[in-house]
């Protein structure tokens, strides 16, 4: 019997439970039947970064941004291109400074934009500043290990 890891759907946020052997096979969410790894990030507002952080069994990256960045306009597409390397062992999220400021104030986020890797529901690794998609792969990888 394999280990049974917890995936929450990208649409629909429902949790979906799967055998970890199964994350390869392009895998689809039990009540909305969409897939669960789409090789991009995922934009969340609070209630659904908290789910996701919370509900994963997977671990969680999230870049933390504003629109008026110049720095994170600029990595945004370092940023997706991680999220087609890294899924499905890892989930990618995206969360406007702007819109979700109580998880800027929650997590004391200073500078943007800012990495932060979450297991189990909590903070592992933090990263400050943008990265190309190599360094922040390689960066990742790190933290994985």
């Amino acid at each position: 019997m394999s280990e049974a890891l917890h995936v929450v759907c990208p649409q629909c946020d429902a949790v979906n439970r799967l055998a970890a052997e199964r994350l390869l096979d392009a895998p689809v969410c039990g009540k909305c039947a969409q897939q669960l790894f789409s090789g991009r990030p995922l934009d969340v507002d609070s209630a659904r970064f908290n789910k996701h952080v919370a509900r994963n069994d997977i671990p969680v990256l999230v870049d933390f941004w504003a629109e008026w960045c110049g720095p994170c306009k600029m990595m945004a597409p370092h940023f997706a291109q991680a999220a087609q390397r890294l899924e499905p062992r890892v989930r990618l999220l995206k969360v406007d400074t702007e819109r979700s400021q109580d998880l800027s104030a929650q997590y004391g986020i200073r500078s943007i934009p800012t990495l932060a890797l979450f297991r189990g529901g909590r903070e592992v690794a933090r990263q400050a500043g943008a990265m190309d998609a190599a360094r922040l792969n390689a960066w990742v990888e790190s933290q994985l290990r």
